[in-house]
């Protein structure tokens, strides 16, 4: 399609922008009703947009990351924030509530159908205006420290997205015990935004700081806080005419989340469709010229660089959509199009620029091989574990000619010192059916300070002490909510050869902050009789001081406790078990060391009552995209080799190749 255009706009074309000042173009949420929202007035920010490269420049690096985040001094006061956010979910927008990464997808069962029944006899139905129960909340703002002022973009971006999801997951476990309303992820956003939690709020054109190509979201909400994204709902975000020179408005991102009839098979060329005309609460219309419309338009005119966000099948959730950054486009074509609608809409073509990492290409190479795992290059075994999982484990080695790990009897669980029938014995409930959010009469609830450790999908809420899940002596069913460790793996894993650190563990299925990934089995050994020096280290579980970062997990749901709680000087304490994997083990055994992990090790019981030989299960501390190594932080265990004599029981410490920006260069 051609517009007509004036002298100096062909003369302009394909030139770089004079960009004016930008002011900060923060989303725009209604303020929710029931809220108290005290804010400090302050002058805008300005930020000056830097030609466009594939590289963020230093420049805008500055921008985001240069000056510390406002905090507001008085604490938010909430309502249920279902009233925040009236506008219905749309299909494709996944939340915690659906998602099932351990589920089958059967039909109701008895017991959800009596839960269904309890929760309308609470105050919830299908009617639009039933009220739900109030219930005020406020932030503890004083524990927020501000992400921006680590020296690493990536570490921002990623601990505004742990916090985020450690607020959205104790939000739900409080809505579900108080049978408040849903969407908890609209509740945790809408709370980070009035108090100033959130980075990248400066709009500008190219690459995002901290963000990078094939990161996966599951809601809109998490897009908004890192500034990928500003719009909650509209799928092209754009920079208004005033800030670009000759008034164009430009777009800055768009996402193609399955709203539109976009064609989106090819992994280069994207067609998307205009935005407009379609909704489902006003007469359908042909699509105008404005707005994102125009944007799109004014871009492929300018030739600028836009951010776009692609979405694929969630696995564990049938209608829903997971968003992938799939990096930097530019506008080629636009034209008239009709929609099976019958109504007119813009059509763009956009091609993805050359030399960028894989992003939803990734996608499209594990769907295949979970369809068949026959198809996966240089597979050595097709399972490792010999059908003892419950989903094969691949072993795959793409970099040389090694042709796999030494030989070990693969298991699944642990084998302990002394049987299990002379330990202690683990309390039990007397749920009839499940365990229920709320219930006092709960002792496995009681047992875990009073809250199920659990969503209602799996999702471990909060990195606790001691976890305790339900017993074979409990009367609750199998399909209760708190076994989750003790059903096993239900992950596609591969183990695959990285060359220097030996074998490693990744995932063929996107994974989910706060998802069980694996425990690690072995054998249970004296820990005084160990050789930490030898082969058998290699292969050995022994529990270290949390990490920082796995402290600071926690801190979004520590944001809603009394500051006088204290809740961030977690009670955690070196537990004496060690684990041998080395002649029986399963994946767990492969998992290399980083000093910025992504997973955490959670003690777990559910099978006796020794809390000195606890289960240690692994959990995902953030979102994890297909194809990204697993890892844990091993801790400091060893002794610096030049005073390895005074600590003569200590291990030599090893030197760390993770990579990390904050690699301590030994564990």
């Amino acid at each position: 399609m051609k517009n007509s255009q004036d002298e100096s706009e062909n003369e302009d074309q394909g030139q770089p922008l004079d960009m004016k000042p930008l002011r900060s173009l923060a989303p725009m949420f209604p303020t929710p009703l029931g809220y108290d929202v005290t804010t400090q007035s302050t002058d805008p920010m300005l930020v000056f947009v830097t030609p466009f490269r594939l590289r963020a420049s230093p420049e805008q690096y500055a921008a985001s990351f240069g000056q510390p985040l406002p905090k507001s001094p008085i604490p938010l006061k909430a309502t249920p924030i279902s009233a925040a956010f009236p506008i219905p979910r749309p299909e494709y927008e996944s939340s915690d509530e659906d998602y099932k990464p351990f589920s089958d997808h059967k039909k109701p069962t008895s017991t959800s159908r009596k839960t269904t029944k309890r929760t309308q006899q609470a105050g919830y139905s299908d009617a639009a205006n039933i009220k739900r129960r109030s219930t005020k909340r406020s932030l503890n703002i004083e524990l927020a420290s501000c992400p921006s002022s680590s020296s690493d973009p990536n570490e921002s971006v990623e601990e505004i997205m742990m916090m985020f999801d450690s607020l959205r997951r104790r939000i739900l476990q409080l809505d579900e015990k108080e049978d408040a309303g849903r969407r908890a992820d609209l509740k945790a956003g809408t709370l980070m935004m009035q108090n100033g939690l959130r980075i990248n709020n400066l709009k500008t054109i190219g690459p995002v700081p901290g963000v990078e190509i094939g990161d996966i979201f599951f809601f809109r909400i998490e897009m908004c806080i890192v500034g990928l994204h500003a719009p909650a709902m509209a799928g092209i975000d754009y920079i208004s005419a005033k800030h670009v020179r000759n008034n164009d408005t430009l777009a800055v991102s768009i996402i193609s989340s399955g709203g539109y009839e976009n064609d989106d098979n090819d992994m280069d060329i994207l067609v998307y469709t205009g935005q407009g005309g379609n909704s489902r609460h006003k007469e359908k219309h042909d699509q105008k010229l404005e707005r994102g419309n125009l944007a799109l338009m004014n871009s492929m005119k300018r030739k600028n660089l836009i951010r776009v966000v692609r979405n694929a099948q969630d696995p564990f959730l049938n209608s829903g959509k997971i968003y992938i950054y799939d990096g930097l486009y530019r506008v080629e074509d636009s034209w008239m199009d009709k929609a099976k609608n019958g109504f007119s809409v813009f059509k763009y073509k956009l091609r993805r620029e050359p030399g960028q990492p894989d992003g939803i290409s990734v996608w499209k190479m594990t769907e295949k091989w979970k369809a068949n795992p026959a198809t996966r290059d240089k597979a050595i075994l097709l399972d490792l574990s010999s059908k003892v999982e419950n989903i094969p484990v691949c072993l795959v080695n793409d970099v040389d000619d090694e042709k796999g790990p030494s030989y070990f009897n693969y298991v699944t669980g642990v084998e302990y010192l002394r049987p299990l029938s002379k330990t202690k014995p683990l309390q039990s409930c007397k749920c009839p059916s499940v365990c229920l959010p709320g219930d006092p009469n709960c002792s496995c609830s009681q047992l875990n300070g009073g809250d199920l450790p659990y969503t209602s999908s799996g999702l471990l809420v909060k990195h606790i002490p001691m976890l305790y899940e339900c017993s074979s002596r409990c009367q609750c069913s199998q399909n209760c909510r708190n076994r989750v460790t003790q059903k096993g793996v239900y992950l596609n894993f591969e183990v695959f050869w990285t060359g220097d650190c030996g074998w490693g563990v990744r995932s063929w299925d996107p994974i989910r902050a706060g998802t069980f990934i694996c425990e690690y089995a072995g054998k249970v050994i004296d820990e005084t009789n160990l050789n930490m020096d030898g082969e058998e280290d290699e292969y050995t579980f022994c529990t270290s001081w949390p990490i920082d970062k796995v402290l600071r997990w926690n801190l979004g749901a520590e944001l809603l406790e009394d500051a006088s709680a204290n809740v961030t000087t977690e009670r955690l304490k070196i537990l004496p078990i060690a684990i041998s994997a080395k002649s029986s083990g399963n994946v767990a055994r492969f998992l290399n060391h980083s000093c910025s992990p992504n997973l955490l090790w959670q003690p777990v019981q559910y099978d006796h009552g020794d809390n000195s030989y606890p289960h240690i299960m692994f959990f995902a501390m953030k979102h994890i995209p297909p194809m990204t190594e697993l890892t844990y932080d091993y801790g400091t265990r060893g002794a610096p080799p030049g005073i390895k004599g005074k600590f003569p029981n200590a291990p030599k410490l090893k030197p760390c190749l993770c990579g990390s920006t904050n690699c301590r260069g030994s564990f």
